[in-house]
């Protein structure tokens, strides 16, 4: 996979010779952020005290979570600080920090310090990197674009810091996308978490989450010879595609294919992302839109709101509506973040599938369990580039779209949504969502977690105990429900693409088999130590330590406590719960940097994920102390 290469807005013009492929004749400029035509005001958050901040944060998550992945080995001084030292051992890094469960080093930001020859030296993430290369298995191919998403990551740092900051007790009280674009982090694990490669700035500050800019998709017409639509059992195209757009937009698409002389039956509509219209759709499939294969229609009516994941969007105009995922040829976190048309095909049905598991489970059903189906999907097949290329490569991901179903809907009186994402949010003042959240229930922490816990972990439990289903669940697939501050219900999403069955022996629909992965016996449980405690409770026990919620160790015993209530609920599962031990002495330590650090452009084998993993040594299980033997 190859980086993509930004293209200016400003020079990316359309040069057919009917209008009606032209953006600007169909309503729809190439993007402009408010900055188009002012260099300076593009880069006005590139300043030394906010470039300093950014990357004393990012050198503070570098040594915290290396450490833990045991690429660094700290070394304790006489005066409870530690250090690292480069590769070369002339470069010292000094700071104070907490070890705390599963090995989380909780590093003291302020504290750290960068010497060479006696003198001190400024803190530089970049620097940092090339000081360790060798420690963190950076080859000579990976390393420069690896220093380049750190580099984009540090800059939009830098960009957040300048927007208004919000106290933590006011934004978890704030609207479900004011959340979503107030957030400070990414992926909590990742170190270069927001790479982005292939966004200019102008770019990064149309459709990045934290811009909070509104955004309105490019719709195109595909020809059904090459495109397919799938939706779910009770969908219809034609109503589908009715509902989204209007009526008004419907028949000005129209109008646009009739005016070419082509029938609009022949046709499939998909959205695309603006980003991936100029920069890719228009080279990559120049054929096909010279050949009308591909026809431009314009953009839609309504405005959305771009996700945490980027590529996915929430209709402000319209917040009952469905999501919108697109395609976009964007590298970010380990992969280029494309669509696979194949896969698209069978998305809604496998959404169907789980849902109907969810409705017909009386312990699911129990704590009002819940996801946003993928309703409906549309691909495009480059027949040139499949033929090229094998399935898995991102030339396939280049041009598709699905819908997901909104929360909104969902939501009774005097509740509320929040990205789960948002419990590890953590203010400039260093208050915490998750306590002002806790604050705002007036109850007692214990009780805040139990309802906490009920709603997101017991239906991880079960799902994985009673049917051997396991999600992604991380904050960012998450919604809560919140009341008064407390959670009443857990929403998971991306359902598709996320989810496996690692029973050989479960029933699917043949459209849904596509869901079955073969995971060896000792890690399959690794989908809960992993994804749950390791790259989750982990820094959400710290963080409630750190702001004075609770203890790490009442966390943990919380935990524990959900736990043991499901399984006592549940007693038919005493066998599975004696084969899968959740309260085992230790579990293997799975690394996602050493992913990333190893391959930065695509992280996982996607024709063996288990292979890909990263498994270093162990972790203490934070639950064993509580086990009942």
């Amino acid at each position: 996979m190859s980086t993509s290469t930004s293209t200016s807005a400003s020079t990316s013009t359309s040069t057919s010779t009917s209008t009606s492929t032209s953006l600007s004749t169909s309503g729809t400029n190439a993007p402009q952020s408010p900055y188009a035509g002012d260099p300076a005001g593009a880069v006005a958050h590139l300043t030394p005290e906010l470039w300093a901040r950014a990357n004393r944060a990012l050198v503070r998550k570098a040594l915290a979570e290396f450490a833990h992945e045991r690429l660094l080995t700290p070394a304790p001084a006489e005066d409870g600080t530690w250090s690292v030292r480069s590769d070369d051992g002339t470069v010292e890094y000094r700071f104070r920090a907490v070890r705390r469960a599963l090995d989380h080093w909780a590093v003291d930001e302020e504290t750290i310090t960068r010497h060479r020859d006696g003198a001190e030296l400024p803190l530089d993430a970049v620097d940092f990197h090339i000081e360790l290369r060798e420690s963190l298995g950076l080859s000579a191919a990976v390393l420069p674009v690896y220093l380049e998403e750190i580099s984009s990551t540090l800059a939009g740092t830098a960009y957040k810091h300048t927007k208004e900051q919000v106290p933590a007790s006011v934004l978890a009280k704030g609207s479900f996308q004011d959340i979503e674009t107030g957030m400070t982090e990414g992926h909590p694990c990742f170190v270069a978490n927001n790479g982005r490669l292939g966004f200019g700035v102008h770019e990064y500050r149309a459709f990045a989450p934290e811009a909070a800019a509104p955004v309105r998709l490019v719709w195109v017409a595909a020809h059904r010879e090459v495109a397919a639509f799938s939706a779910g059992a009770d969908l219809s195209y034609d109503s589908f595609i009715r509902a989204e757009l209007g009526e008004a937009a419907l028949d000005r698409f129209g109008a646009v294919l009739s005016g070419l002389g082509l029938d609009p039956a022949d046709y499939l509509l998909l959205p695309v992302h603006p980003w991936q219209w100029w920069n890719k759709t228009t080279v990559t499939f120049a054929a096909e839109i010279a050949e009308r294969r591909l026809v431009l229609l314009g953009e839609g009516d309504d405005a959305y709101l771009p996700q945490q994941s980027i590529r996915t969007f929430f209709n402000t105009t319209a917040p009952e509506k469905h999501y919108v995922k697109t395609a976009i040829s964007v590298l970010n976190m380990g992969f280029m973040r494309g669509l696979s048309a194949a896969y698209m095909e069978a998305t809604p049905a496998i959404n169907d599938w789980l849902h109907q598991l969810i409705e017909g489970d009386e312990v699911l059903r129990s704590v009002d369990f819940s996801i946003i189906r993928e309703r409906a999907a549309v691909g495009y097949r480059h027949r040139q580039y499949e033929r090229a290329t094998d399935r898995y490569s991102p030339y396939r991901k280049m041009l598709a779209a699905l819908w997901r179903e909104s929360p909104v809907p969902t939501l009774q009186d005097g509740e509320r949504l929040t990205t789960m994402a948002a419990l590890l949010h953590v203010d400039a003042e260093g208050r915490s969502f998750v306590g002002a959240l806790v604050e705002e229930s007036g109850l007692p922490v214990a009780e805040w977690m139990r309802a906490y816990l009920r709603a997101y972990l017991l239906p991880l439990l079960h799902c994985f105990y009673a049917y051997d289903l396991a999600y992604m669940p991380h904050g960012e697939n998450t919604i809560l429900v919140i009341k008064d501050g407390v959670v009443q219900r857990a929403i998971f999403k991306d359902i598709a693409e996320e989810i496996v069955v690692m029973d050989p022996d479960a029933v699917l629909p043949p459209a849904v088999e596509r869901i079955r992965a073969e995971v060896p016996e000792d890690m399959k449980l690794l989908s809960v130590f992993t994804d749950v405690f390791d790259c989750f409770f982990r820094f959400l026990g710290s963080i409630l330590e750190d702001d004075g919620v609770c203890s790490e160790s009442e966390f943990w015993r919380a935990v524990a406590d959900c736990a043991h209530e499901y399984q006592e609920s549940v007693p038919q599962l005493a066998e599975r719960f004696a084969q899968y031990d959740l309260f085992a002495p230790e579990f293997q330590l799975s690394c996602l940097n050493r992913l990333q650090l190893r391959n930065n452009e695509q992280m996982v084998d996607l024709s063996d994920p288990s292979a890909a993993l990263q498994l270093v040594g162990t972790l203490a299980n934070p639950l064993a102390p509580f086990a009942r033997r």
